[in-house]
């Protein structure tokens, strides 16, 4: 493990640790909306202070994106971490174990390293640029599947921006009707995580944030799936539209929501 990733690891393991100290008693975790089924608990500030801590102890010079408290550190640094103190907080708040903190950090813009930790299953997955994707410790690869009848596709759900319900339910249709199947299960960062080690064939999300995606899709990419928008293109960390499967697989998937979208 590198310096850095091992920085990232220490910060998120004390998250995760006071995350599973705090879901033996889920009743007295308070709990604000944001939004329509946008849900922040006490657990989020508190993980989210913790990383942003341990952070900028390490390296002050470093700028921070941060979900619920926006920026931190130094503005024009030329390495930016983007982090989710905790994906799946309403899983989380319902006591499913889906969920985890993801941590990705960024050089002059392009994505150099990623962590994602899953702290019921204590699942640590990571990925640096160029030197491929593991999985506690063991590297992990996409699957081989080329067949779209044959494929397991992850997805979720519209449900904060229900602006595209339609289009989606639309593919998603289509999906159902060509694959093996689909699955929601909640947290992005684990779901792309999912595909990097074969578990999903396919990706495929609307209205995402970066700091939902961004670590998962370099976990995903170094496992060597392709990450484009919907379009095929790859403005899909500004637009939070996210495919994203081995080459073959993609193909079949973006003519699929090529029928649903202009």
């Amino acid at each position: 493990m590198n310096p850095i990733l091992n920085t990232a690891f220490k910060a998120a393991r004390k998250a995760g640790d006071l995350m599973i100290r705090a879901s033996k008693d889920l009743g007295n975790i308070k709990t604000d909306s944001k939004a329509f089924n946008d849900f922040v608990s006490d657990i989020d500030r508190m993980s989210e202070n913790i990383l942003i801590e341990t952070l900028l102890e390490a390296y002050p010079q470093h700028k921070i994106t941060a979900e619920e408290s926006g920026s931190h550190g130094n503005p024009n640094g030329a390495y930016e971490w983007i982090i989710d103190p905790l994906d799946g907080t309403t899983n989380y708040l319902h006591g499913h174990p889906q969920y985890a903190i993801s941590m990705a950090l960024l050089h002059n813009g392009k994505l150099q390293e990623a962590l994602v930790y899953a702290p019921e299953r204590n699942d640590l997955y990571m990925a640096s640029r160029g030197k491929g994707a593991l999985l506690n410790d063991r590297r992990i690869r996409v699957s081989s599947r080329i067949d779209l009848p044959q494929c397991l596709i992850g997805t979720g759900f519209p449900v904060v921006d229900q602006s595209r319900t339609d289009t989606y339910l639309a593919i998603l249709k289509d999906f159902l009707s060509q694959t093996a199947g689909a699955r929601r299960e909640g947290a992005a960062s684990l779901d792309l995580c999912a595909l990097a080690c074969g578990r999903f064939d396919g990706f495929f999300e609307f209205n995402l944030k970066p700091w939902d995606i961004a670590a998962g899709a370099l976990i995903a990419r170094e496992a060597g799936a392709v990450v484009t928008d919907m379009t095929g293109e790859q403005g899909w960390l500004e637009s939070g539209d996210i495919v994203a499967a081995n080459p073959k697989v993609l193909a079949q998937m973006l003519q699929i929501i090529g029928n649903h979208i202009g």
